[in-house]
């Protein structure tokens, strides 16, 4: 697989980047650790070199899987974890980014993933209650001491990027992006592009929507976090399935599937691009990385872009209290 770096920062990773947090977390029953375990090592095997996990995914549980599934091949990837939440208090969902509570995670991330030193280090959710310039400054201490090599934040918003990059070069910006949450364009990416940061999207294929797989007939899991999605809602997937049918057509002209024309289109936009697409599918781990050998045409960008672009999706991408931590 081709590679790609992550703005100025000389950070070479393979142009998609696997997510892990379903592994364990967030969409359904944790899978089997022996398969996903497998999965892991399977996409080293596939050329993937940048694994994505957080301290909040489980909790704990997928930084462990991370860990040991990387082992044997820890230096030939790139391991991205997370802090910014409470998950030792019994309230997960409690943001924390105090100094102390920071350098703490990192020393118990460092066990769990069998490692001497964190690749990237995301601040998962930007806390209003400690300046970003704290932050940076503390990440900018374990990067002096070696437990961490690269800062990263996700979810902020512009100008906590540039009080954050002041301090301490930011490496990468982490968030949502897709043909169907094309918010960072407005902003975000114009920052990025100015002060040399790369981008990592989160969700490229719309939390699997994307794929043409679900529709509004289709059940999730009672632990599924898209129950709590408005824009999952059976009446909003209904009404935006015309998204689906569009890429879906384009994909079928292009002999491909729908889920590597939205990983092309995100590949296509910028060369430090990097998404993070997550699955507990072999199939479809092999269908993700093939989005990555695809070209799309500068004609064929702006024939999808133009459609697109016709389309308002309907529903929030978060419910209410979620949607109030993001681009802070």
């Amino acid at each position: 697989m081709q590679k790609r770096r992550l703005g100025n920062s000389g950070l070479e990773v393979s142009a998609l980047g696997l997510g892990c947090m379903s592994m364990s977390f967030g969409y359904g029953p944790a899978g089997d650790k022996q398969d996903m375990i497998a999965l892991i090592r399977s996409a080293v095997e596939q050329g993937v070199t940048f694994f994505d996990t957080a301290e909040i995914y489980g909790p704990f549980t997928n930084e462990e899987l991370v860990g040991e599934a990387l082992a044997p091949f820890r230096d030939q990837v790139v391991i991205a974890t997370k802090f910014g939440f409470d998950c030792d208090s019994g309230k997960p969902g409690d943001l924390n980014s105090r100094p102390e509570h920071i350098k703490q995670v990192v020393e118990a991330s460092l066990k769990r993933l069998k490692t001497d030193t964190i690749d990237l280090l995301y601040q998962h959710r930007v806390d209003p209650n400690v300046p970003i310039e704290d932050v940076a400054g503390t990440v900018k201490e374990l990067i002096l001491q070696g437990k961490v090599k690269h800062f990263g934040l996700s979810e902020a918003g512009a100008q906590t990027i540039r009080r954050a990059h002041a301090v301490q070069p930011v490496t990468a910006l982490q968030s949502e992006y897709s043909l169907w949450w094309r918010e960072p364009e407005a902003e975000v990416l114009p920052t990025l592009e100015e002060l040399g940061i790369g981008f990592v999207p989160f969700s490229p294929l719309g939390k699997g929507f994307l794929t043409g797989k679900i529709n509004e007939e289709t059940k999730f899991d009672s632990t599924d976090f898209r129950n709590q999605v408005p824009r999952f809602s059976e009446e909003n997937r209904k009404a935006n399935q015309v998204l689906v049918d569009l890429i879906g057509r384009f994909a079928e002209q292009k002999k491909i599937t729908p889920a590597q024309v939205a990983l092309a289109w995100l590949l296509a936009q910028k060369p430090w691009i990097v998404p993070i697409p997550g699955t507990t599918k072999p199939h479809r781990l092999r269908e993700n990385i093939g989005g990555a050998s695809v070209q799309l045409a500068p004609g064929d960008l702006r024939e999808l872009e133009s459609a697109a672009s016709k389309i308002t999706v309907q529903g929030a991408r978060y419910p209410e209290n979620l949607q109030k931590r993001v681009g802070r």
